[in-house]
């Protein structure tokens, strides 16, 4: 087990870049300092540090326990500053990863009830890539990732998925866009204005192949990596867009836009990945129970979010 009085030791070279600098700050001899530093450098088995004229430089490793050693100390400077202004009812922690191709809305309504439990709850987001999210997951700097993917098999991670729930798509259009729309769906799609979702999202080569099932050829006019800036460019009557159609009503009625068709031959799901087979953190727990037990079964009702 690491000697964290040496680690803060080591820590305080590293930010100072000598020892005699560190040992003034510490209060402690430059000999004492150089001998607990060895000692780490033994139990850690690497060299931390290369000297360098009269300075100490971080070696590949020191700069690896450097960035661990920046999080350890800044996570006991935080706690002293919680203890000391909240003494009591401190909120557990819940820090989720939402892959950037989860629409904005279905990221809040998986995640809102992780903030309506009986103890206090402070949500952390963090909105990246899911491949980097997962790295950070496997790190424990996350509790789960919110994706619409499971975890990709050839990642050399140790995680599991929690399947939340799985949905049709909709179709939607601006009215100008409807008055120019013939026959019915979805065959009126052939040859419409269309905007889809970019790479990062699982539902486009989904929705590409019922195309190609149907005989149907949209124009593709754009694609996006964020689903917000797809909706932005679809409420302006560039292209016809999707979205999940759990979310449909709440889509009408932020975007002033109306249902040109859906389909559940085209299923978008939804995955809680988290590090722990077993769920035992109380927020996850509150997101998985609330999203398999009522969040897919009917769409979202406008009142739920007004």
């Amino acid at each position: 087990m690491i000697n964290y009085k040496h680690l803060r030791y080591f820590w305080m070279v590293a930010k100072e870049g000598s020892i005699a600098k560190a040992s003034k700050l510490l209060f402690l001899t430059p000999q004492t300092i150089s001998g607990q530093l060895s000692l780490l450098e033994k139990q850690l088995d690497t060299v931390l540090f290369r000297r360098v004229g009269r300075n100490l430089e971080l070696t590949e490793a020191g700069k690896v326990v450097q960035n661990y050693a920046n999080d350890i100390f800044s996570l006991g400077d935080e706690l002293q500053q919680v203890l000391r202004h909240k003494p009591q009812g401190l909120p557990q922690q819940l820090k989720a990863g939402i892959a950037n191709s989860i629409p904005k809305s279905i990221a809040y309504h998986l995640l809102e009830p992780s903030l309506t439990l009986n103890e206090p709850m402070r949500l952390i987001c963090r909105e990246d890539n899911l491949s980097i999210l997962l790295t950070e997951l496997a790190e424990h700097k996350l509790d789960l990732v919110i994706s619409d993917r499971p975890l990709p098999e050839t990642l050399s991670v140790k995680c599991f998925n929690h399947q939340l729930g799985k949905c049709g798509i909709s179709f939607f259009a601006t009215k100008d866009l409807l008055a120019n729309i013939d026959g019915a769906f979805p065959a009126c799609l052939d040859g419409m204005p269309l905007l889809l979702p970019g790479e990062a999202s699982s539902i486009k080569t989904k929705l590409l192949q019922w195309f190609k099932r149907n005989n149907i050829y949209p124009n593709i006019i754009a694609e996006f990596d964020d689903g917000s800036l797809m909706k932005a460019f679809g409420k302006n009557s560039v292209g016809v867009f999707i979205a999940p159609s759990v979310i449909a009503n709440e889509v009408k009625s932020t975007y002033n836009v109306d249902i040109l068709g859906e389909t559940d031959d085209v299923k978008e799901s939804f995955y809680a990945i988290s590090a722990e087979r077993k769920i035992k953190h109380m927020g996850v727990a509150a997101i998985l129970s609330a999203a398999r037990d009522h969040l897919f079964m009917e769409k979202i009702s406008v009142r739920d979010i007004l």
